[in-house]
């Protein structure tokens, strides 16, 4: 079957995870074409070349460390006449060599209009509908109310009507509709093929370079090793190393970590409990996704949940690293499966 894949270049996790997914169609023979932009477009034309075609994509604003609501809705109000522009071109040169005949959305929007203005079968894999799709079961603070009902109805208004959705996920509140079904997050294979070991380091993954203080901090933690991944540079500050990012010598630290610091994105977390790492999480700022990740992880006891980093609130989570590791422990993975049979079954159907 002719797939179009819509893959969102908002950090790299969108992009990770449909490469899994993208590379197992493939391996079932069926001809598919990538639609992304920026990071992610050159991420996955590394493993798919010509497959992956690039267009116009959304970008969150940041300022101080978190986003910046004001400054992202200026910026997508000026940029997409131009982005629906160039993108409705791209559809049309698309169809000249390729006639899709199913469609696949991670929280990508061109690919869903696409879909409904040629009326085509679409699914939707991606772990935001989580928020507008199930009840949650976590208290939500003041201060998050307003990020929460802007984030639902963003998320609301995206991939509306799809045959059906696939929430990826850690954890599994209540489901509204039949027409949406929880999978595990889905993990690339380099972390799959990964032995899990605990060493003395703590891994620390940092995407937002605007948190200065942090070397600070940690230095404010001598008996301990970081390994800080983040800030595009290498360097050695003591108890904590800062390195240039490389997969190989990443997913390694990481795997033997015996913690991770942390903001609140959902792939790296959930790689995180796939591995059996007990995470200190502090989510970005008006990321409200990023404060449930955050706020689930407290819940179910896999670590601990704060609004910022500090040399205290470290040692506490440290402190409580047994408590985290047994809770940890009893989570199981399919290693895809479900998601897998669930795309198969739908393919079916609509062929």
């Amino acid at each position: 079957m002719k797939i179009l894949y819509g893959v969102p270049s908002e950090g790299m996790g969108h992009a990770t995870r449909s490469k899994v997914v993208i590379q197992y169609l493939l391996d079932c023979k069926h001809d598919v074409r990538i639609v992304t932009s920026d990071r992610a477009f050159t991420f996955l034309q590394k493993h798919f070349g010509d497959r992956v075609i690039s267009i116009e994509g959304f970008h969150l604003a940041y300022k101080n460390a978190e986003v910046s609501i004001i400054k992202t809705a200026l910026a997508t109000l000026k940029n997409a006449p131009k982005q629906l522009i160039k993108n409705f071109s791209t559809y049309q040169s698309i169809l000249a060599d390729f006639s899709p005949e199913f469609v696949i959305s991670d929280f990508e929007s061109f690919t869903h209009f696409y879909a409904k203005t040629k009326r085509l079968p679409l699914i939707s894999i991606d772990n935001m509908q989580i928020l507008n799709r199930a009840q949650l079961d976590i208290s939500i603070p003041k201060e998050e109310k307003s990020n929460y009902l802007l984030a639902k109805n963003i998320v609301k208004a995206k991939v509306i009507g799809a045959n059906h959705y696939f929430i990826t996920s850690f954890f599994n509140p209540t489901l509204k509709d039949s027409k949406t079904s929880y999978v595990h997050p889905i993990i690339r294979n380099e972390i799959v093929k990964e032995k899990p070991s605990i060493k003395n380091h703590i891994v620390v993954y940092q995407t937002s370079t605007s948190q200065s203080n942090l070397v600070n901090i940690l230095q404010q933690l001598p008996n301990e090793q970081f390994i800080v991944y983040g800030f595009n540079k290498e360097e050695n500050c003591g108890n904590v190393q800062l390195k240039m990012f490389s997969e190989d010598e990443f997913i390694k630290n990481f795997a033997s970590a015996k913690a991770v610091l942390a903001n609140g994105g959902f792939s790296f977390i959930s790689e995180a409990v796939y591995l059996g790492k007990p995470i200190y999480t502090v989510p970005i700022k008006n990321q409200f996704e990023q404060f449930v990740n955050a706020a689930y992880i407290q819940k179910l006891n896999y670590g601990r949940h704060f609004n910022e980093f500090s040399s205290d609130t470290i040692k506490a989570f440290l402190y409580d690293l047994p408590l985290f590791n047994k809770s940890i422990k009893e989570y199981k993975h399919d290693d895809n499966k479900a998601l897998f049979q669930g795309i198969d079954k739908i393919i079916k159907s609509v062929s």
